[in-house]
């Protein structure tokens, strides 16, 4: 793989403005290079071989050949000169070009100009982000600080009386793990272990610093000679170092100055919150239950603060990469020697020089195996940074055989219909009626998991950070052959019973159909709940738990955060109204309806016509009450222009239903009406809000500034169709007859087509949410943390 594309790959999504436009500068490099070659000056005449090869000859003896240069004509011959400067924005580094006169010199200085813009431009986000960690990880000492001190008053509430000798044991047994650590670490990764900042340190680790600061000074004396200066100034250091601890407060002190967090947000919290019951927490509540729970949260901010530091890493390791490989195309294309003096300048810079996020990386890892993983490495560092999940050979397989099954079973399916003359049978009809709406259920559940399987697969080929945006747990993602395999999975099982349930005709000795075979799709339906509910780790359990989660969320709507896997969800389930039905019809067929005689009279209940509102308006229903919340939360008034939309649809809906039961012709002017103004609003908020597209102004006319496909016409066709799609809607009020198919069979396509419009809905939404991130360079997680720290009584005292 050339470097360009692992380069590319190895981004961090949401920082690719970050980082160095490496194609870009490749293109100038082809530029010059084009200019030498249309340049290129005629070789001379060659010489006769005889008259070369007594030159060569007299050349090499006489000397001549290997003469030496000066200094002062090296420095002449440079091609570049690299400064430091100081501007009112802060240090900049700027490239002098010397053989600007030369042919073609304009295109260099090109050049160089656009390299100092990137390499600036890298410095100056690393520098900014550099800083951000580490104010985050005196924010997380202070919190470690008062968990050690939560844990000594849990385990022994007497410590509060007598501390001394509580935190001498902690600090022997810091002493203890630190050692047991530093066997395991290399003695050049324990030299640079100590770092100017005192972040990631607990308390009462007094002995540990002389340890690790006298094995350092060890390392220092093998290297280089003793100075009396740089000795007075480690000692000076280590002063300023031991007063700054003295003034920090002492060890169970530290929880006169912490109050806990409410981070965990239940419909309760929610209640108290809305009407302004804050319960007080001034006092610490020292049990088993809030250590467990400090514990937990801790060590999530711990995860994801190693993880912003292993991105830190990579971003300064790719970038000085590409800096080197750059320039050393620029000396190939160039004839120049000039890569050694620019390459330098930035192994010097604060770029290459600046090693805190080596030392965070030790110290967060030492204090998380301490803390968390009982003084177990290998089990730290298997939280700290799990492993990819891998592609195994038997997803693929099982995914090629159920897919092979599927198609097989509905090729057989199409051929015996064929065959038997099904359609023209007398009871295709009461089959149309009855067993239809039960097997389509499967066949939506099946067509939306396809599309989302392509979602997934073209997200991750345009690097759109889906896992990220979802939240989902690093490594438990499903990529596209997993959710292909669960769905032909289910397709198979389904196709399986509707092969066993072809019967058209009642069993002329019994006088109904099998009980065993009418039973098929409830079994199905029953099978499908208990695997989405099953409790052992199988069949992916931590997918359909998050997915249980996110589903309770929106049914609890307005008493949780919204946050976008909650919405993203219930905006599936406004696609899948007919899927909705179906259940309903399940409920009604099995419970009350005459299954071995495939009668039913569920359209005669009013109960059931009644429902048959209410299931079509509970997901925009739920997507209204996740408006309302974010409203309240967030007083933005386009959060209550989207829960207007909202209503809308859901009248909408409500007088297309009646309209469909009464076929009243004042119903089917209300329903025109609502219908035509839903469909109106949904579509310009899906193009304009939804996906940031029809911007007049921007660089890619009536599209936006940052497109991830780089065909244009892709959101055009989007476009048309998602219009196109969103007016399907009106066969119901148009009650638009085709000859050779069924009632059911035209709503059944209606209902799969809208749920195509969900599935490439989908993507353009996402894709618009991660150019936003990009935008701000929003690439982790706000992880809650246990404690807050009064500065202002910390001042006070």
């Amino acid at each position: 793989m050339k470097f360009g594309k692992e380069f590319a790959s190895q981004m961090v999504p949401e920082w690719q403005e970050a980082y160095m436009d490496y194609d870009y500068l490749k293109t100038l490099l082809k530029e010059i290079q084009n200019f030498k070659l249309r340049n290129k000056p005629q070789p001379p005449t060659p010489l006769p071989k005889n008259l070369k090869r007594r030159l060569t000859l007299y050349r090499a003896f006489s000397g001549l050949t290997h003469h030496k240069i000066s200094p002062a004509q090296d420095i002449e011959n440079q091609a570049i000169l690299v400064n430091s400067v100081q501007r009112e924005n802060g240090e900049r580094y700027e490239t002098m070009f010397l053989m600007a006169g030369d042919e073609g010199g304009e295109l260099e200085l090109v050049y160089f100009r656009r390299l100092d813009e990137e390499f600036n431009k890298v410095v100056k986000f690393y520098k900014t982000k550099v800083e951000e960690v580490v104010k985050e990880a005196n924010v997380l000492n202070k919190q470690m600080d008062a968990l050690i001190a939560f844990r000594i008053k849990v385990d022994d509430p007497r410590a509060w009386f007598d501390s001394t000798v509580e935190m001498t044991r902690l600090a022997s047994d810091v002493a203890v793990s630190t050692a047991a650590l530093s066997v395991s670490t290399p003695s050049g990764a324990r030299a640079n272990r100590r770092s100017r900042m005192d972040v990631i340190e607990e308390d009462g680790s007094n002995n540990q610093g002389k340890s690790d600061d006298s094995s350092d000074d060890e390392d220092v004396k093998e290297v280089k000679p003793v100075n009396k200066n740089v000795v007075f100034e480690e000692k000076k250091a280590n002063n300023s170092r031991s007063k700054s601890k003295s003034k920090r407060p002492a060890p169970l002190d530290i929880l006169d100055h912490m109050t806990m967090n409410n981070t965990v947000e239940t419909p309760r919290s929610t209640i108290k919150e809305f009407l302004n019951i804050v319960p007080d927490q001034s006092e610490l509540k020292f049990s088993k239950a809030n250590l467990k729970k400090v514990e937990q949260q801790l060590k999530r901010a711990f995860v994801e603060f190693h993880h912003k530091l292993r991105l830190l890493k990579s971003f300064s390791f790719l970038n000085m990469t590409a800096f080197s490989k750059i320039m050393k195309k620029y000396d190939k294309v160039s004839s120049r020697s000039a890569s050694k003096s620019y390459l330098k300048m930035v192994d010097n810079s604060y770029l290459g020089t600046c090693d805190e996020v080596t030392k965070l990386m030790e110290r967060v890892e030492g204090t998380f195996i301490k803390h968390f993983a009982n003084s177990n490495r290998s089990k730290g560092m298997n939280i700290l940074r799990p492993k990819p999940r891998r592609e195994r050979h038997r997803t693929t397989f099982s995914l090629g055989f159920f897919a092979g099954s599927a198609a097989a079973l509905l090729l057989a399916l199409i051929l015996i219909i064929r065959a038997r003359d099904i359609l023209s049978n007398k009871g295709k009809d009461q089959y149309m009626t009855t067993m239809f709406p039960l097997y389509s259920l499967f066949g939506f559940i099946v067509l939306h998991m396809i599309m989302y399987a392509a979602n997934i697969y073209y997200w991750r080929r345009y690097r759109v950070n889906y896992a990220f945006i979802f939240g989902f747990k690093e490594g438990t993602e499903l990529g596209y052959r997993e959710v292909l395999l669960i769905g032909f999975a289910f397709a198979v099982l389904a196709l399986g019973s509707i092969h066993a349930n072809l019967d058209m005709e009642m069993d002329p000795k019994t006088g109904d159909y099998k009980a065993f075979t009418e039973l098929l799709p409830l079994g199905l339906v029953v099978l499908v709940f208990a695997i989405l509910f099953c409790p052992f780790n199988v069949i992916y359990r931590s997918s359909r738990f998050f997915l249980l989660t996110c589903l309770f969320h929106c049914i609890c709507a307005p008493l949780y955060k919204v946050v976008l896997p909650d919405f993203f969800l219930a905006d599936q389930l406004t696609s899948q109204v007919q899927a909705l039905r179906s259940l309903e019809f399940y409920v009604c067929y099995y419970g009350w309806g005459d299954y071995k005689h495939r009668e039913d009279s569920c359209d005669t209940y009013p109960v059931f016509r009644t429902f048959l509102f209410i299931v079509a308006a509970i997901p925009y229903w739920l997507r209204l009450l996740q408006c309302l919340r974010r409203l309240y939360e967030e007083k933005d008034l386009m959060q209550g222009m989207n829960g207007l939309k909202y209503f809308s649809t859901i009248v909408a809906i409500s007088t297309r239903t009646a309209f469909s039961l009464s076929n009243a012709t004042h119903w089917k002017i209300i329903a025109w009406i609502a219908s035509a103004i839903a469909v109106i609003f949904s579509t310009y908020w899906d193009l304009v809000l939804d996906w940031g597209l029809l911007q007049r102004k921007s660089k890619n006319r009536w599209l936006r500034d940052k497109l991830l496909i780089p065909h244009k016409s892709v959101y055009f066709v989007a476009i048309v169709l998602n219009v196109v799609l969103r007016f399907a809607w009106l066969q119901t009020v148009l009650k638009f007859q085709v000859s050779f198919l069924h009632r059911e069979t035209l709503i059944a396509i209606v209902a799969s087509l809208e749920i195509i419009r969900r599935g490439i809905w989908n993507f353009f939404r996402l894709e618009n949410e991660h150019l936003n991130n990009v935008g701000k360079y929003r690439a982790f997680k706000s992880v809650p943390l246990p404690f807050n720290y009064d500065e202002d009584e910390n001042k006070d005292e």
